[in-house]
């Protein structure tokens, strides 16, 4: 880490001392920048739509004038074999260069913002996202594109074979990094401030949660994994053993992992993203279970390559775990556990849908599961439950907050999927509120409700 750590420091001051051919790159980019919006036109609103797509040209391109000159210095008088002969892995040496040539590239995408929004007519875009985009865009483009200029550096053509080795390799960040960007052009201002939190970008939980979700987030990452190998296990406190003791070989293949392999690193990165998210984390570790079940056999099998007498130990333990896997699938087999709730949603909606297609085709609905509402009878619908946070604190609207969202979104009916959930309390709310509101249409017999919406009441 420290051999790191140096290697880092010694690429930002070489970077800083070169800062003159930094400002070249960036003119570059600008130049790049004003070409491509001669190719559009005058009209400002096709300038708009293409400023993302723009924006990641230009800093593609200037990229790799960029990653070529970072072993520039290395190559005058053979520096780059006295690096190779210093006590220090050429891992961390790679790991200096790429974590350098990433905050110069962030950098010159930053500095590219500005004259992308006057060129562009692009004023209106939340800079905060594209900011984020940006920070993790450039990360995709430091990655491969250090390991190439390294492999092309002693090269003759490298300015030439250095853009045909990366650009086909970075297609996919740069497809993923244009596509958020235009749709935080074109969209993200669009978005009801009411939906931010869920429909938003990743700053607006954050910006309301913080930090606080951190400490519980941190205890509930590791449940799913221990329900799967030792839910079987009565006991609380050998529960609670075996699940730290397996946790613990977890975290073991983990940073293996990291120093070996992205893998790991993007572990890191998602556990991130998990831990400031101000919901609980179990729901998505399922998301990567392939992967964390390859971090856990790489600590186990680590474990027993080095430490001859914790063979026995380590085996057995892998063979309880994978003992625990095993019952719990045969307990899912056996119930049919991916059945049940694919058998529930069809049977719900069965009794909604005749209903709901009644509706007319203008209709807009208001309901708990507005994504299957519109899927299965293909009416505009919007989520009826809103919250908020002010750090973990979770804040429900006030009645004459949820009407005035109601009315922004064009609602026409309630569709009420129980009479227990969070949504009928704030439609309680409502109703008491404001009585002249809402209509009964239709109630079924288990306590779901149909309301339609009297708008000027």
């Amino acid at each position: 880490m420290n051999a790191l750590f140096v290697a880092f420091r010694k690429d930002l001051l070489l970077q800083w001392r070169g800062r003159t051919q930094m400002v070249a790159i960036f003119a570059f980019g600008a130049a790049a920048l004003l070409l491509f919006s001669f190719a559009i036109g005058p009209d400002s609103s096709a300038l708009r739509q293409h400023a993302a797509g723009f924006l990641w040209l230009g800093l593609l391109l200037a990229s790799t004038l960029s990653l070529a000159e970072s072993f520039e210095r290395e190559m005058e008088e053979q520096a780059l074999e006295g690096l190779l002969l210093l006590p220090a892995s050429t891992r961390a040496l790679y790991y200096g260069k790429a974590l350098a040539n990433w905050a110069q590239l962030a950098l010159l995408g930053m500095a590219l913002v500005p004259v992308m929004v006057v060129l562009y007519d692009a004023g209106t875009l939340r800079l905060l996202s594209l900011l984020a985009v940006i920070v993790l865009g450039t990360a995709g483009l430091s990655a491969p594109g250090t390991l190439y200029a390294a492999m092309t550096s002693q090269t003759r053509a490298r300015q030439t074979l250095l853009p045909l080795l990366l650009f086909p390799l970075v297609v996919p960040v740069l497809l993923a990094a244009v596509a958020w960007g235009s749709w935080v052009a074109a969209h993200a201002h669009g978005i009801d401030p009411a939906l931010s939190l869920n429909y938003g970008t990743y700053v607006s939980p954050v910006s309301q949660a913080g930090l606080s979700a951190v400490k519980t987030n941190l205890r509930d990452m590791s449940r799913p994994l221990e329900v799967l190998a030792f839910g079987w296990i009565p006991l609380r406190w050998l529960y609670k053993l075996l699940a730290t003791a397996a946790l613990g070989v977890g975290l073991y293949g983990g940073v293996l992992l990291s120093r070996r392999s992205t893998i790991g690193l993007s572990l890191v990165f998602y556990a991130a993203i998990l831990a400031v998210w101000p919901y609980q984390p179990d729901r998505f570790i399922w998301v990567v279970l392939p992967w964390l079940a390859l971090t856990w056999a790489a600590g186990a099998l680590e474990i027993w390559r080095r430490w001859q007498r914790a063979r026995i130990p380590i085996a057995l333990f892998a063979a309880l775990v994978s003992g625990g896997y095993l019952v719990y699938e045969i307990r899912g087999f056996g119930g049919r556990w991916w059945d049940t709730e694919q058998r529930a949603t069809s049977a719900n909606f069965a009794e909604l849908l005749p209903v709901v297609q009644n509706l007319p085709d203008s209709a807009v609905l208001a309901t708990d599961d507005e994504a299957l509402v519109w899927l299965y009878s293909r009416r505009l619908s919007v989520p009826f439950y809103l919250e908020s946070y002010r750090g973990r604190e979770s804040i429900r609207p006030t009645p004459a907050e949820h009407r005035a969202y109601l009315e922004r979104m064009g609602v026409t009916n309630v569709l009420l999927g129980s009479s227990t959930s969070p949504s009928a309390i704030e439609l309680r709310g409502l109703i008491g509120a404001y009585p002249s509101l809402f209509t009964p249409i239709y109630r079924w017999p288990d306590g779901r409700w149909l309301f339609a919406v009297n708008r000027g009441q």
